[in-house]
């Protein structure tokens, strides 16, 4: 198994469609990037922290590719708008892949630099930096949608 971790806005939808892709095993909601340790979704919010809302992605890379997980990423939120997915702003809701690895870092720059040429007029503003300390979020965080018989949140 292979972990992959990526920020696209609030992470109940983003969990949610890392969920449905054969090959995730299993996902997490948290947050990483930040100056807090241990800290809590009402920490986050306050958009003092550094953190980023999270999905972290345990996948099988027989069943599915980071490449796979990378198309799937871009395509759940809107990479060229800063701090903000939706009704959500701050920088918790940065666009942002965290890489586990080398060839992890060297497929997102290509798959963003790909995407950047062929579908956004406007600069992808995603940061690609190496993984920190993932913080796993409240219980009630946890595939949250699912619970309630949801599969996306959009307004």
């Amino acid at each position: 198994m292979e972990k992959a971790t990526f920020g696209a806005g609030c992470f109940w939808g983003v969990e949610e469609t890392f969920r449905q892709l054969k090959g995730v095993v299993s996902t997490a909601v948290g947050y990483e990037g930040g100056i807090t340790n241990n800290p809590t979704y009402k920490d986050v919010c306050t958009d003092r922290t550094g953190h980023a809302e999270v999905v972290q992605v345990e996948y099988d890379p027989r069943q599915i590719s980071y490449g796979r997980l990378l198309d799937a990423f871009w395509h759940c939120h809107n990479p060229a708008s800063l701090n903000r997915q939706g009704p959500d702003i701050g920088t918790q809701y940065r666009s942002v892949i965290f890489f586990h690895d080398a060839k992890q870092e060297k497929s997102a720059k290509a798959s963003k630099e790909k995407l950047q040429r062929t579908g956004y007029k406007s600069p992808i503003v995603t940061q690609i930096v190496p993984a920190a300390i993932f913080w796993k979020a409240e219980d009630y965080h946890q595939q949250y949608l699912a619970k309630r018989g949801l599969n996306n949140c959009h307004l």
